[in-house]
């Protein structure tokens, strides 16, 4: 019974990426395909943060099966099953009977299809663990990324930009759209620690050995640039620690602001303060 005590003051992680890269499916496949109005093909995934040395796949370093019971994704309900499920292990029984895929990571799902949606996905941890499931929503990334929202010093908001034909698309390669994420376990069970710290997660390297771009996300569009050069984006601890510095410069602006603010509402009140005693 020692094994199920939590133990307090303890907080521990570990950093996954969920996200999606997608394809333009090459003439021959829209032919061949049972949906020819489909123009792209996709996976959804979620990983481990580090990727494999001189691998074309982002992430992934790491098997998360031994936290990760499941993950399900929910997609658009114009999918047949829309609700999918890859699981590390389970009853035979119980997973014949649910009709789901039996395997071990990476946990991820493939399709075709035309349009952008947003996925719901639902990460189920082991039983050891005694934690609830945590949802994420990722909304899924088909057409070249490009500015769409205001930039630094910009004197005016960009125009929504046309979504470019399937063949100008291609030629610019496949779409990486990848957040990271840390999952924080506080007070864990004891054995359900031992069994974390019997993984240590494979450390983010400091810096891409071979180059790779950064991986884009709107929160800092300096990496538009470096992502639109092609090449399959790594998650690196310089970003890690930029992102972090972004973070903290943010939340500086915040409480400078609510510092202004503040003392517009105290010199309003003493504006107010004098009105009324004037009146009396």
């Amino acid at each position: 019974m020692a094994d199920r005590v939590r133990v307090r003051g303890v907080t521990i992680h570990r950093p996954i990426i969920y996200g999606n890269i997608a394809t333009v499916l090459t003439p021959a496949e829209r032919e061949t395909s049972h949906y020819p109005d489909h123009t792209h093909r996709w996976t959804v995934a979620v990983r481990s943060a580090p990727s494999v040395p001189d691998s074309d796949i982002v992430g992934g370093a790491d098997d998360l099966g031994y936290f990760i019971k499941r993950v399900t994704f929910k997609l658009h309900d114009t999918y047949p099953n829309p609700t999918r499920s890859k699981v590390s292990s389970c009853d035979p029984l119980q997973c014949l009977n649910a009709s789901i895929d039996i395997d071990k990571p990476p946990f991820e799902v493939s399709e075709t299809g035309w349009g952008e949606f947003e996925i719901q996905i639902r990460i189920t941890y082991v039983v050891e663990s005694g934690e609830k499931a945590t949802t994420l929503y990722h909304h899924l990334k088909l057409h070249p990324w490009s500015i769409t929202f205001p930039m630094p010093n910009a004197s005016a908001v960009p125009v929504e930009p046309e979504i470019p034909s399937p063949e100008n698309a291609a030629k610019l390669g496949p779409v990486h759209s990848w957040q990271y994420d840390e999952i924080v376990f506080t007070d864990p069970f004891q054995n359900f620690l031992n069994l974390l710290t019997a993984h240590p997660p494979t450390p983010l390297p400091k810096a891409s050995v071979n180059k790779k771009p950064v991986p884009f996300h709107s929160s800092n569009p300096a990496s538009l640039e470096a992502s639109l050069k092609g090449g399959v984006p790594e998650f690196t601890s310089a970003m890690e620690k930029e992102e972090a510095d972004r973070m903290e410069e943010a939340k500086g602006k915040i409480i400078k602001e609510q510092e202004k603010w503040r003392a517009i509402l105290i010199e309003k009140e003493k504006e107010l303060e004098s009105f009324r005693s004037c009146l009396h």
